[in-house]
């Protein structure tokens, strides 16, 4: 389903086309809506391009939350399973 911007509107937000992708992109992400290769393509940046967008902009690129950080040390052996 095509997403229309009017060119007014991208005017007033004092952006272009490819600005508005990436904006959009770049806050879908960071919202956690998008995965990182899914906003990539929507921003139509390669996925270090997007990385590097992200690090511009203060957004971690990666996040590591309690449950993945037990299963890696599981993984790892470093960790006692449960």
């Amino acid at each position: 389903m095509p997403v229309i911007i009017p060119d007014e509107t991208l005017k007033q937000a004092g952006l272009n086309e490819r600005e508005a992708l990436i904006e959009i992109a770049c806050r879908l992400f960071d919202a956690g809506k998008l995965h990182l290769s899914q906003a990539a393509r929507l921003a139509r940046m390669t996925r270090s391009d997007f990385e590097s967008e992200l690090m511009t902009r203060e957004i971690d690129v990666y996040r590591i939350d309690e449950e993945y950080l037990k299963h890696e040390l599981e993984m790892s052996g470093k960790y006692p399973e449960r």
